[in-house]
């Protein structure tokens, strides 16, 4: 008989999950070069039921059914996001695959598609709270201006027009490998610098997240989740007024 909590906490679980897969991906739809993440979730092992009790005591299977479902992955659309021009000499954007590298105060790298970048105290390129921008050979960039002008490979060049250095842009083998966060940052093994990237100088890239579908979807998540919790109060008053009245009889 109490195997109903079990599906509604279930949907209670799977819901709130799903909100807050969705949630994060409504607090970044600003964010440049956010990518937004898809929930799924699957079934426990399902349990055979089957009609008993007949006088030859055949038993006869009626069917398979899962108690609960859990998380099973969240997934990272990588699907290009569209470029938006700023007019502001430091900010990039990548077309196609790749990700710019960043290295943080520990110096651990990590990997973003932002590309609003600014100059740190010591004229290094930076991403704001991140840490320093690699070129493609694993260093960091010393422009020491922002006057500056770029071709669509990530070479710098100054006023004069003198080369000052190269973003880096990096690829991976298997997307699908790589760990982020909820801030837009991957880290990943077997990063491979690309040859040939294309980028957008004065560009952004924006945030991939469609506004109106995670809106859709965090309607539908929260008004399940309400019809859950409203069952579960339903049943709990069910079992215990079939408690209270077995136990009269």
């Amino acid at each position: 008989m109490f195997k109903g909590f079990y599906n509604l906490t279930s949907g209670m679980v799977t819901q709130q999950a799903h909100l807050n897969v969705v949630g994060n991906n409504l607090v970044n739809v600003s964010t440049a070069g956010y990518k937004g993440s898809r929930y799924t979730a699957t079934t426990f092992d399902d349990v055979m039921y089957a009609r008993v009790g007949n006088a030859e005591k055949i038993y006869t299977d009626i069917g398979r059914q899962s108690y609960i479902r859990a998380n099973s992955e969240i997934y990272v659309d990588y699907e290009q996001g569209i470029p938006e021009p700023t007019d502001i000499p430091l900010d990039f954007a990548i077309m196609g695959d790749g990700f710019f590298a960043i290295q943080g105060e520990d110096g651990n790298l990590s990997y973003t598609r932002a590309g609003s970048f600014i100059l740190d105290d010591e004229g290094y390129l930076c991403l704001p709270g991140a840490g320093r921008v690699m070129d493609p050979d694993g260093q960091p960039i010393l422009l020491e201006t922002d006057k500056i002008t770029a071709d669509g490979q990530g070479n710098i060049y100054n006023e004069n027009g003198g080369y000052m250095g190269r973003i880096g842009v990096f690829a991976f083998e298997d997307n699908a490998q790589l760990e982020h966060n909820g801030a837009g940052f991957f880290t990943g093994q077997g990063a491979q610098v690309m040859e040939n990237p294309q980028l957008l100088w004065k560009y952004v890239e924006r945030s991939n997240v469609e506004l109106i579908k995670q809106m859709t979807d965090m309607i539908t998540c929260q008004r399940a989740l309400q019809s859950c919790a409203s069952v579960t109060k339903m049943y709990d008053e069910v079992m215990g007024h079939a408690a209270s009245d077995i136990g009269r009889m």
